[in-house]
């Protein structure tokens, strides 16, 4: 009699369904799904939507640390120890749909199952070094470079490959907000990339892959860190 093997580890089944462990969850705009400071027992599956993580100080600053964007996880600060509290604030940006893996049935996942363990590796290494970039930008890039960035970032268009439309809810406040810059500044900006071909603009925001060219190879046209020219109302 033939033995039978164990069945093939489905990865995405996995990360697209609840079970034991897992659970689905719906988020609506500015939804937490995690607080700084609060106990993690759990890591989050983005499997659509857009959010972020933000850090606070004691002073009540807040800094954006990362988008997060379908195909993410959050939250694997839980898998380091018992009792381990969250680093940072996962905030939803948009209507998103995740999946809550509790502590223990990821670690199982994670030992008994290589396929999962390598895309868990994977995106860890990925996160890292977006995480990097996103600092490098901060500190030493344009609000020009910076928005560019969050526009790749949050269109997905550096994972896929593909044109995506941003959702209606990213408003110009929103962008303003992600890289810390006035309203005025990501009008300009996002005019000026909607005259260079870079994004279609009208209610929905499509980026085009000549932005992430243009962005791969340094090549934003004229002054990178040109800004608004500002008018004063006449006296």
């Amino acid at each position: 009699m033939q033995k039978l093997g164990k069945p093939t580890f489905d990865v995405r089944k996995f990360l697209a369904s609840a079970g034991r462990g897992r659970e689905l969850l719906e988020l609506h705009e500015d939804q937490i799904l995690f607080s700084q400071g609060k106990a993690a027992d759990s890591v989050i599956y983005l499997q659509s939507g857009r959010a972020k993580l933000i850090v606070g100080s004691s002073n009540g600053k807040e800094a954006t640390i990362t988008y997060i964007t379908p195909g993410d996880f959050v939250g694997e600060e839980s898998l380091a120890i018992v009792g381990a509290l969250h680093t940072s604030t996962a905030t939803a940006i948009t209507h998103c749909r995740a999946l809550r893996i509790e502590r223990g049935e990821m670690l199982r996942a994670l030992h008994e199952e290589q396929p999962l363990a390598v895309v868990f590796t994977a995106f860890l290494l990925a996160r890292g070094m977006r995480i990097q970039s996103d600092l490098v930008d901060q500190l030493f890039d344009s609000s020009e470079k910076r928005l560019a960035r969050a526009l790749l970032l949050m269109s997905g268009l550096g994972k896929t490959g593909e044109i995506e439309s941003l959702p209606l809810e990213i408003t110009e406040e929103r962008l303003a907000e992600m890289i810390g810059a006035p309203r005025s500044a990501v009008r300009f900006f996002m005019n000026r990339f909607r005259e260079l071909g870079f994004i279609r603009y009208d209610g929905q925001i499509r980026v085009h892959q000549s932005l992430l060219d243009t962005i791969l190879h340094d090549r934003l046209p004229g002054n990178n860190t040109a800004t608004p020219e500002i008018v004063h109302p006449a006296r």
